[in-house]
């Protein structure tokens, strides 16, 4: 059998797009700061024992802080998120103060950052980190969860842009 010919990445990307993602704000507490990103791949993985898994590139700072801190938190971010969630995913954002415009509060365990408004919250602990490709799969033990107000929607990325979700 012969191998197929590689798939385009500019082709991938937008075939890809329209596969809707919801969208989250990762945050860890690193050399006195905390650091935060926009992800769109953050997913369930285990109810018992509750896991969250998400995806981010090998070469990132965020990454980086990821060898020396175990613990960081996500905020699934509300139909009202979007400025927020563009923002963390701005390239060139400054290293600190991240999140000097964004409202937040200390995550319970981690330390890091819960950003107020989100639908839902998470404090996790890295169980395992796996490569693939660009990016590597950080699999985390739930230590925390919270719900936000019962009428809180979502956001979904969607053909390279955000979408409210009610």
């Amino acid at each position: 059998m012969t191998e197929p010919a590689a798939v385009d990445p500019e082709a991938f990307r937008q075939a890809v797009g329209r596969l809707p993602a919801g969208i989250a704000v990762v945050t860890v507490r690193w050399r006195g700061h905390v650091h935060a990103m926009t992800a769109s791949a953050v997913a369930s993985v285990s109810l018992d024992p509750p896991l969250l898994l998400f995806c981010v590139h090998v070469d990132s700072r965020f990454r980086e802080a990821l060898d020396d801190v175990d613990l960081w938190a996500v905020s699934v971010l509300s139909d009202a998120g979007g400025p927020v969630a563009d923002w963390l995913a701005s390239p060139g954002r400054p290293t600190v103060d991240q999140l000097a415009r964004v409202a937040h509060r200390p995550a319970p365990v981690s330390g890091a950052a819960w950003v107020d408004d989100a639908s839902a919250w998470f404090d996790c602990r890295t169980e395992a980190v796996h490569r693939a490709g660009d990016h590597d799969v950080v699999v985390g033990r739930v230590l925390a969860a919270e719900q936000g107000p019962a009428g809180a929607g979502g956001l979904v990325h969607l053909r390279g842009r955000v979408h409210p979700v009610r």
